[in-house]
């Protein structure tokens, strides 16, 4: 999310699944869509079958999707900025990019001040002490004339961010991709020429990544790598190009769109924090200033940020959001510093927090619901010790899983004597996704209705009337003992039909939004009754008269009906957008920054893939995302971005506006392109006594995690059936390393970390191979994460996560799950 909104300015899937299939070229990193979306990677296939598509795989394994793949290439897991930023280097040296594009759909023109820098590691602006970046020195040069930014269209300024990224990625040779990613030279020369052949009008090409890219110390910047390589190709906006992110489940989309990490709010709006003490404030803090380029202006539509805000205010409080009262702002939780979920456990296991200085106490208790941080987190033996410092748990799940058993963890993990531990735990049975309706909202972005196949069993009861039942009872005792601003609590809407079990359809209907009073256009005519559902966001007002619970899934549930129950299988474009099928948001949209698919006339790119062009009076085609009646020239292509303008040079991240290759936390190798700073200097990490990192003179080597078909996450191995297809934990070891230590393949085999020891079956394989890294031979080897000491009994088995460290990226704190050190033994034998 963090990176394509940085670069884009939306953080989602750029086109879709049945997109893919318009590509001329798929390229595959960080991701193994035919073992892990293989229901999406059936689009790749066709491409494949219908247009001659090549497709490109480039994975530490040889995976299921590289067994399919035209081109494969092997790399060191953690490595893929290096290997990225080889191929924008091949494309500028060989001029292998689409440069009318960068010049009118692009920040490519746009001149950087002179504090801007990198120097050995390190960007301008750094400081040692804070571990982090004062990001005004990588601002745009300021034109007086203009009020706006300096720009150059013909872009040969030496600071315009063209040329500053062609002289940044100038240490990337073939060469220097080798020795840092261990990829052999003709190989990634091989890849480069394939990828950039879509650097033209002619031709396009997309990728597709998930998790091996997100989960890492470096992870969003590996993404705004990816992003910046489309952006010089032309690919971003146009059918069959794009950066695809393919999310973990069906509907993490949705759960990331509705809040679903501690600095949003629903929509990606900013929660507040406790410096905005009023909604005049924090407007004038997070809306952001229009930057007027030469060509065109920005639309900006993050100028509209007062309308989608007070509109999630009346949703939330109702009647009792007033303008006298600041709209409920007020009632709204401030945060004071990072409440991600890796810093609450720090919290927990500290006893303290140290966001105020540890003055005040950790958190006393924890509801976790559809989430199993014992398995899912990073360093399982701290997580397991922090729970047990709670006065109470409560645990919504399906199944008996570890977190709600932590308690009887296996001594081998690390946590205190269950006799010690006086943390209340509340097992609560919640109802499986089949057992109740409601909507998924997939990778591209599609909100579909789904209808219950059957009742949840015995005293099991849905999510909705769970978390339903434990607000109105919290709201009783607000009502009857006060407390602390129960406003905040008592003005809450609660305006369904059965309050103590909302109708998942009253609620998608809530957050679509309705008119709270008339509403009518500018010359008086009457738009919406009060109390009529709204047709998407374009209807908001912040002047209170529309509600909205999420702006950006405006659209979904509209006078005519639910929306994301639409089956329809009209295809108009014959580019496979279906736009009658579910909603896709925004604005039922199916390729998101289409305005770059055409040129600056408004003639497609490609007229026989248009994703949208101008008729003379209207842009036609897909949903357009631009003002359908704006001509070409008015507005640029980005509209969320103040730039009007996809980012080369990204300065809003935390870790530098370009992205530059850190070895992981726990380093493999010294950093070839500096020594000095071998990882990035702004990665997070914790110093508890439990948050231990390993070093390679005693873990020589390169471990990985990541998933398989036959199991769902840690749910498959509870459910005797389905655990028979892939029955045991096991260990991946290349062939060569097997046999240095002796071990066998089905013979069982140790993994030790600088947090503990798992054990497995080894899986002998050649799907790993030795790498020659910086003139060292590097090994590395992987194994699946889905089991865990709770299910069948006769199908339990590590979990792979008490292994891996407690560093993540300073952007998301996303884990640094898929890079990590460690040391491979036979079983039953000591260290080799």
């Amino acid at each position: 999310m963090a990176s394509l909104a940085a670069t884009f300015g939306r953080g989602a899937m750029t086109n879709g699944w049945v997109d893919i299939r318009n590509a001329d070229v798929v390229l595959v990193m960080g991701g193994n869509p035919a073992e892990n979306h293989p229901c999406g990677f059936k689009w790749a296939v066709e491409a494949k079958r219908h247009r001659n598509a090549k497709l490109v795989v480039v994975d530490p394994r040889f995976t299921r999707t590289a067994s399919v793949a035209d081109v494969y290439a092997p790399i060191r897991p953690g490595t893929d900025i290096a290997f990225l930023n080889g191929m924008i280097r091949y494309a500028l040296d060989t001029g292998r990019y689409h440069e009318e594009y960068v010049r009118i759909h692009t920040a490519g023109p746009y001149i950087v001040g002179e504090k801007f820098a990198f120097d050995d590691g390190l960007f301008s602006g750094f400081d040692p002490e804070k571990r982090a970046y004062d990001k005004s020195a990588w601002a745009y040069e300021p034109d007086p004339k203009t009020n706006g930014y300096q720009v150059d269209r013909t872009m040969k300024h030496p600071r315009c961010t063209l040329q500053l990224l062609k002289k940044h990625v100038e240490r990337y040779t073939p060469e220097m991709v080798e020795r840092i990613c261990g990829t052999p030279k003709e190989q990634f020369l091989k890849v480069a020429e394939v990828v950039t052949s879509t650097g033209n009008a002619e031709r396009v090409g997309t990728i597709m990544y998930a998790l091996g890219w997100t989960q890492h110390s470096v992870g969003v910047q590996m993404i705004r790598a990816a992003a910046t390589l489309q952006l010089l190709l032309g690919n971003v906006g146009r059918p069959g190009g794009g950066v695809n992110a393919m999310r973990g489940h069906s509907n993490i989309q949705g759960a990331t769109d509705i809040a679903g990490v501690f600095d949003n709010l629903p929509g990606y709006l900013a929660t507040p924090e406790s410096e905005s003490v009023d909604l005049k404030k924090y407007l004038a803090t997070v809306t952001p200033t229009t930057l007027n380029h030469q060509a065109w202006a920005s639309m900006n539509y993050w100028s509209n940020y007062p309308k989608f805000m007070v509109s999630l205010l009346k949703s939330l409080y109702g009647d009792a959001a007033t303008k006298e009262n600041d709209w409920g702002y007020q009632w709204l939780p401030k945060i004071d510093g990072n409440y991600s979920w890796l810093y609450i456990y720090d919290d927990m296991y500290r006893g303290n927090s140290v966001r105020a200085g540890g003055t005040e106490p950790g958190p006393e208790g924890l509801l976790t619901f559809g989430f199993n941080p014992v398995g899912v987190g990073p360093n399982t033996s701290k997580i397991i010790n922090a729970l047990s410092k709670l006065k109470f748990l409560v645990v919504g799940d399906n199944y008996q899983i570890e977190t709600a058993t932590f308690w009887k963890a296996p001594k081998e993990y690390g946590g205190p004597d269950s006799s010690q531990i006086q943390t209340e735990v509340f097992q609560l049975p919640c109802s499986g996704f089949a057992e109740t309706d409601g909507s998924f909202t997939n990778s591209a972005r599609w909100l579909q209705w789904k209808w219950k196949a059957l009742d949840p069993p015995g005293q099991a009861k849905t999510d909705q009337e769970v978390l339903a039942r434990i607000f109105l009872a919290v709201r009783d005792l607000y009502r009857k003992e006060g407390g602390a601003l129960p406003e905040a609590v008592l003005n809450v809407t609660w305006n369904y039909s059965t309050p103590a079990s909302p109708d998942l359809g009253e609620v998608l209907k809530e957050i679509n939004g309705k008119a709270v009073t008339d509403l009518k256009d500018k010359d008086g005519n009457l738009i919406r009754r009060a109390g009529q559902q709204l047709d998407g966001f374009g209807q908001l007002q912040d002047d209170g008269s529309t509600s909205c619970g999420c702006w950006i899934h405006s659209g979904v549930y509209t006078e005519a009906g639910n929306n994301a129950a639409r089956r329809g299988t009209e295809d108009p474009t014959g580019l496979g957008m279906y736009p009658n099928w579910a909603f896709s948001w925004p604005a039922n949209r199916r390729v998101l920054y289409n305005r770059a698919s055409a040129d600056a006339q408004g003639k497609p790119w490609d007229p026989t893939r248009p994703g949208i062009a101008w008729n003379g009076k209207l842009w036609v085609g897909d949903v357009p995302d631009i003002a359908p009646n704006s001509p070409p020239g008015q507005y640029g292509a980005f509209i969320q971005l103040p730039e009007g303008v996809g980012r080369l040079y990204a300065p809003s991240l935390n870790d530098g506006p370009f992205a530059e290759h850190y070895e992981a936390t726990e380093a493999a190798i010294a950093n070839p392109l500096h020594a000095k700073v071998t990882s990035s200097p702004v990665t997070v990490r914790f110093h508890s006594n439990k948050d231990v990192y390993g070093t390679r003179d005693q873990f020589p080597v390169v471990c990985t995690t990541y998933r398989l078909t036959e199991m769902y996450h840690y749910w498959t191995h509870h459910t005797n059936e389905l655990n028979q297809l892939q029955p045991g934990f096991f260990i991946e070891i290349p062939e060569e390393l097997a046999r240095e230590k002796g071990i066998a393949n089905g013979s069982r085999a140790r993994v030790t970390s600088a947090r503990g020891s798992i054990e497995g079956v080894a899986m002998v394989t050649r799907r790993l191979r030795q790498l020659t890294v910086d003139g060292q031979r590097v090994w590395h080897i992987g194994f699946p994460l889905h089991w865990g000491y709770e299910g069948d009994p006769n199908h339990v088995g590590p979990l792979a996560n008490f292994l891996t460290p407690s560093a993540m990226d300073p952007n998301t704190w996303t884990p640094e799950f898929k890079t990590f050190l460690v040391r491979l033994e036979k079983a039953g034998e000591g260290v080799t």
